[in-house]
């Protein structure tokens, strides 16, 4: 599989725990004016689901159909944690390992392995 491949594996479990979490769908669209944050994950003007939803998949997204390079450092799990730290178990769990994939994919180019799960 390839990196492009293993990544779309990763944003769409990561869609995917976030909707069955409710986090999809509950994001509303931020300002304009959100996107031009200088924040990490756009901390200062979105909730890191806004971010998920239209920053971190949808550029990830345009990158692979470009086929540009993707970005080869990534830290999204350990700061997701701390931001989720209020939802459910049954919510943040998912969409943790969802963003720990990603991570992997962006870092070492493949989806984790199951003994790493």
């Amino acid at each position: 599989m390839t990196q492009y491949e293993s990544l779309n594996v990763a944003l769409t479990r990561l869609e995917a725990a976030m909707r069955a979490g409710d986090l999809w769908q509950s994001q509303a669209l931020p300002e304009p004016a959100a996107f031009d944050s200088e924040q990490p994950f756009n901390a200062d003007t979105m909730s890191l689901g806004q971010w998920l939803r239209y920053v971190l998949i949808p550029r990830l997204r345009s990158l692979m159909d470009g086929e540009h390079p993707l970005p080869s450092d990534a830290s999204i799990a350990p700061a997701a944690e701390v931001y989720l730290q209020e939802n459910k178990t049954s919510v943040r769990l998912p969409i943790l390992e969802a963003l720990r994939d990603v991570d992997n994919v962006l870092v070492n180019g493949e989806l984790r392995s199951q003994e790493e799960q």
